[in-house]
């Protein structure tokens, strides 16, 4: 089975620009009620994934830090503890399935790792519902 079946693409998909800042982080996770987002680079390319904890943990770790200073962090200088590892459009279905089972979303690349999309585990359990039914 083609792993495109399951994707969303990229302009139906949330994500952020490396270069945001940790305000247009917070704002647009908050307004869409996402926990992580993907980032992307410049260049178009699939570069991580930002999660609330992300954010909590720069919080934290920041005492001086006030919401309006939020502005001035991009999130390119915030660590992440949290790897969503990409698959290609043309892998395979296990080696989504595999990647489902521990990440909420599934990066996807082209051949030149430009970030064309997500998959998400919802669909996947979905479509095997589904399938499970109609045997």
């Amino acid at each position: 089975m083609n792993i495109a079946f399951f994707l969303i693409a990229k302009k139906e998909t949330v994500y952020l620009p490396f270069e945001s800042t940790m305000r247009q982080a917070l704002e647009k996770m908050e307004y869409h009620h996402y926990t992580a987002v993907p980032l992307v680079d410049s260049e178009g390319k699939y570069a991580g994934t930002l999660t609330e904890g992300d954010l909590l943990w720069k919080l934290k770790n920041t005492p001086e830090l006030t919401f309006s200073d939020t502005e001035r962090i991009l999130i390119k200088n915030i660590p992440r503890r949290m790897v969503n590892t990409p698959v290609h459009i043309s892998e395979e279905i296990e080696n989504l399935l595999s990647l489902a089972v521990i990440q909420n979303f599934v990066p996807v690349v082209d051949d030149n790792e430009i970030f064309i999309g997500i998959i998400r585990r919802r669909e996947i359990i979905e479509y095997f519902v589904r399938k499970y039914k109609g045997m």
